[in-house]
């Protein structure tokens, strides 16, 4: 996905994990299935878990009241990731300031790509 690309320009599902992402703030969204790129959020739906901090007062991301908003590098990025699974599950997706920040993708063994040391060939 483009860098530059218009939180509108994306489907309903992948908005829905977009506003998701900036109402969790912080913390993790934990086995997100995928089908054809899309986040599947219906029931039973992913695991949400949100860090709470006792010591400070958080304030959601400023795009959490506007109808579009560029997105941002990780966004997008997340974005292409999503259409390379197309079809799978995504481990754990870790949410800091309502951006995803890291991702965990499930994938078989077969393919991962296992590359042997020069001694064991």
């Amino acid at each position: 996905m483009v860098k530059g690309t218009l939180f509108t320009q994306l489907s309903s599902g992948r908005q829905e994990l977009v506003r998701l992402f900036q109402s969790i703030n912080y913390g993790c969204i934990q086995s997100l299935d995928l089908r054809h790129g899309e986040p599947l959020l219906a029931c039973p739906g992913p695991m949400v878990l949100v860090d709470v901090r006792l010591d400070s007062e958080e304030s959601a991301r400023d795009e959490i009241a506007l109808l579009d908003f560029a997105l941002c590098a990780e966004l997008c990025r997340l974005m292409s990731l999503l259409d390379q699974v197309g079809n799978g599950k995504i481990s754990k997706i870790e949410v800091r300031a309502g951006i995803p920040r890291r991702v965990t993708v499930e994938k078989q063994l077969k393919d991962v790509s296992v590359q042997q040391s020069p001694a064991a060939r």
